[in-house]
């Protein structure tokens, strides 16, 4: 009877002290004082005989080495399931660690994804605009492919227009001196070098401006003799001096030229006037010269 107590004893002591190391953990010692404690609590101090208590504590001592080899075992089991466990939680705690950094990735790859949606529905509207811009480009050119044969021949007759330019030198043939005379008279060109454009009028000397812009003019004078020598000459807009060569010597030759740009209107007339009481002397050199070109239209 006495013997089956002592082992109901050793159940529960060994029940507690695998609670104990499930809840944190006992050492050896422990163990053993928690198991004398128990002892002690199941078991007062009786007044029976004697022999009695000695068998049972001897009973009793002599079941607790097979105990203590099977508390350290237990307690090995038990430290090697807390170390699994603690294995556990910290892979439980990577494992966590790595679902956040995951998510983060996750988070950083949604944005990336958007952006790229961005920029691909800007890069469809800029399509979009430059398939517009190409759409009207072709538009233009099947307007300008449009163009009828008398557009592009009104076109060149405009520029022809403004193609204007004229020289001459006074004499066609032979020498000899054009004056003195009493009045001014107009110096008439007739040998033409160039007249493109037709506006000056190798008969009158008169150059008349085919339409409004601005025109630049040179003349050339020559004069020689053996007594004194005098030679006048001027340009002339619209009957008003404009400019004057002039050249003076009492024997052998004179030589004076002149430049201008005139702004003309449609219509206006340019020409060159030689003083009354002057002369000017030509032959097969071509010394005098009257010339004038178009710089640019105005509007």
């Amino acid at each position: 009877m006495k013997g089956l107590l002592c082992t109901l004893l050793l159940l529960e002591t060994f029940v507690f002290v695998v609670q104990q190391h499930v809840d944190g953990g006992l050492t050896e010692n422990e163990i053993s004082q928690q198991l004398s404690n128990e002892d002690r609590r199941q078991n007062p101090a009786q007044t029976d005989p004697r022999r009695d208590e000695s068998d049972s504590q001897q009973y009793c001592h002599l079941s607790f080495p097979d105990i203590h080899a099977a508390l350290r075992e237990l307690t090995a089991t038990v430290t090697e399931q807390k170390a699994n466990i603690r294995a556990l939680e910290t892979r439980l705690r990577n494992s966590e660690k790595t679902a956040e950094q995951q998510t983060v990735i996750l988070e950083e790859l949604n944005k990336k994804n958007d952006a790229l949606e961005t920029r691909l529905r800007d890069s469809e509207k800029t399509a979009e605009q430059q398939t517009v811009i190409l759409e009207e480009l072709n538009k233009k050119t099947d307007e300008m492919s449009n163009l009828t044969e008398s557009q592009v021949e009104e076109l060149r007759k405009e520029n022809r227009d403004r193609e204007i330019a004229f020289s001459a030198a006074l004499m066609e043939s032979g020498s000899g001196h054009i004056g003195p005379f009493t009045t001014e008279i107009t110096l008439t060109y007739r040998n033409v070098f160039t007249n493109i454009g037709n506006a000056y009028n190798q008969i009158t000397g008169i150059f008349t401006a085919p339409l409004k812009g601005a025109y630049m003019f040179n003349f050339s004078i020559y004069g020689h003799g053996s007594s004194s020598t005098s030679a006048t000459v001027s340009i002339v807009k619209n009957g008003e001096r404009v400019v004057i060569a002039h050249g003076h010597q009492d024997q052998y030759a004179v030589n004076s030229s002149k430049g201008v740009v005139l702004i003309l209107e449609v219509g206006d007339v340019v020409y060159v006037r030689l003083w009354s009481g002057t002369r000017i002397y030509d032959d097969q050199n071509k010394h005098n010269t009257f010339s004038g070109y178009l710089l640019f239209p105005l509007r």
